[in-house]
């Protein structure tokens, strides 16, 4: 035993070691690169650069870093070099001015090695794949006629979830609000993709889907290992954590060729054109099609299919569930909006889909939102070539890190920044979720590779707040004895909650009988 633990220690000093040694044995043709020419940088420490600056909290930490130093910095975390971007005319360059410039994705650690790492779209290199992909999914897999399919989907989902607040409510229970709109988005997001549920006793293999979504979720910051020590230590963080990564991804494989297999069954019969086909029938078209302007794998639908869950639960929920605390810690901004939703919708009919256009207040309120807590807190880019940035050089392949979350409450740009304003919205037609007039609202990041599904998106979340402020009143805590929620961000790469929001609901109205 002890020979055991002395073998890895000294496996652990020997890649250290060698770290120290390739980092000074390359010092000098890093410096080949001007000082002066690079982005500002924090004082750094051997080996580790600028790490011990970051807490468990990335958000929390690249904030603080902004405030101390500047919003364009150098950072050099371990073996990663990142330029961090935090101000409005800066991610215009990167979004705009040199968007194509901008258009790579990071690598990360053991990339090669898993399934799905270099198959799906989020995160494929710029080119013929991407491009195409990127076409597919707005002309055929998020239009406004597919988004109109599955309109009655999501609709048949929030009525499911209103219920299941309305049941603890009449039994005087607390909800944890967090895991009912995970439920919500999941079960939404599932039914459009694959015409099932995801959170149902009676489907086992769409509540494993759920399950493996949030284990990867959890994967990610171990990963993160890899790609901050860089090699050698990587292979120590493969070997830790790679191969549980690999099993993730093999366990998701396996259901989704399952489900691949039952719908191309179901086309042979029904043919996969009709009223109510999923997304998984339209890239199995595509995936059939010999004469598609890019030929498709049976990866490449499953790594998609990957991307769509992972965004959907990580994003429209973290959204949610920040607006709807906002909204309780404000019972003024709360009121304003029931009065605006009692005032076009009545209270003999749930808000639809189709009132959001005619609920400014309701947009306001989203905006607001997305302002303080965005869907992409942190969007990362890569440079395919050498550029500049004000001035600075950024070498090609370096890491371009777009700190939309401080962008967003940059006290240059807004009007008191950490408030919750909504008013700051109304009327003003500048602040669009797509086609950005102004960069310092960009909750969705911007140029070619922002989230093609943000319209879906906002609607979705516009929707569920209309809901749950138009159903129900709502006592805080899980005894309906709090005054205000706990609005502490959690520890991670997005922007949880640190803390459960539990609240007490009550039934404001029978919506049950104009629901469907």
């Amino acid at each position: 035993m002890a020979d055991s633990i002395s073998y890895v220690l000294y496996t652990i000093f020997f890649f250290l070691f060698t770290v120290i040694l390739l980092q000074f044995l390359f010092r000098k043709s890093s410096k080949n690169l001007a000082q002066g020419c690079r982005p500002p940088s924090p004082p750094a420490l051997p080996l580790i650069g600028h790490l011990h600056y970051f807490s468990p909290s990335a958000i929390k930490s690249f904030h603080n870093l902004a405030a101390r130093y500047g919003d364009l910095l150098f950072l050099r975390l371990g073996a990663v070099r990142c330029v961090v971007v935090s101000s409005a005319s800066h991610a215009a360059e990167i979004y705009k001015n040199q968007d194509v410039a901008f258009s790579w994705r990071p690598n990360f650690a053991f990339g090669d090695e898993l399934l799905y790492a270099k198959a799906g779209f989020f995160a494929a290199e710029y080119g013929d794949y991407w491009r195409f992909m990127k076409k597919l999914t707005m002309t055929e897999l998020l239009s406004q006629r597919q988004v109109e399919r599955s309109r009655a989907v999501r609709r048949e989902e929030m009525v499911k979830f209103l219920r299941k607040l309305a049941e603890s409510g009449h039994k005087n229970e607390a909800v944890d609000l967090g895991a009912e709109l995970v439920k919500l988005t999941n079960n939404s997001t599932c039914r459009m993709v694959m015409s099932t549920r995801c959170s149902g006793d009676d489907d086992d293999e769409a509540e494993k889907i759920r399950v493996l979504v949030k284990e990867t979720f959890q994967m990610a910051t171990q990963v993160a290992f890899g790609d901050v020590f860089g090699w050698p230590l990587e292979r120590l963080a493969f070997w830790l954590f790679g191969r549980q990564a690999q099993d993730v991804t093999l366990r998701y494989d396996e259901i989704l060729e399952k489900i691949l297999k039952q719908h191309e069954e179901r086309a042979k019969e029904e043919g996969l054109d009709g009223e109510d086909r999923d997304l998984m029938d339209i890239l199995l078209k595509v995936y059939q099609d010999h004469n598609a302007e890019f030929k498709i794998t049976r990866t490449n639908i499953k790594a998609f299919l990957l991307d769509l869950f992972l965004g959907g639960t990580g994003t429209s929920t973290e959204v949610s569930q920040w607006a709807m605390a906002e909204l309780l810690n404000h019972p003024k901004v709360f009121t304003k909006l029931r009065d605006e939703i009692d005032s076009i919708i009545g209270t003999d009919r749930l808000v639809g889909e189709d009132d959001l256009p005619n609920l400014p207040y309701l947009q306001a309120v989203v905006k607001e939102a997305l302002r303080l807590y965005p869907a992409v807190p942190l969007s990362m880019r890569s440079c395919r070539e050498d550029c500049t940035i004000d001035g600075y050089v950024v070498p090609k392949n370096t890491m371009v890190a777009v700190n939309l979350f401080d962008i967003m409450r940059d006290p240059k740009a807004w009007e008191n920044p950490n408030e919750f304003d909504p008013e700051r919205f109304n009327g003003d037609m500048k602040y669009e979720i797509k086609g950005q007039q102004s960069f310092k609202f960009v909750p969705f990041g911007g140029g070619r590779r922002a989230c093609p599904g943000s319209n879906l998106a906002f609607s979705f979340i516009s929707n569920v707040i209309a809901a749950m402020v138009q159903c129900f009143d709502w006592k805080i805590g899980r005894n309906g004895d709090e005054n205000k929620v706990n609005m502490e961000i959690g520890s991670a790469f997005t922007l949880p909650m640190a803390n459960p929001l539990l609240c007490v609901p009550v039934v404001r109205f029978n919506f049950f009988a104009s629901a469907n």
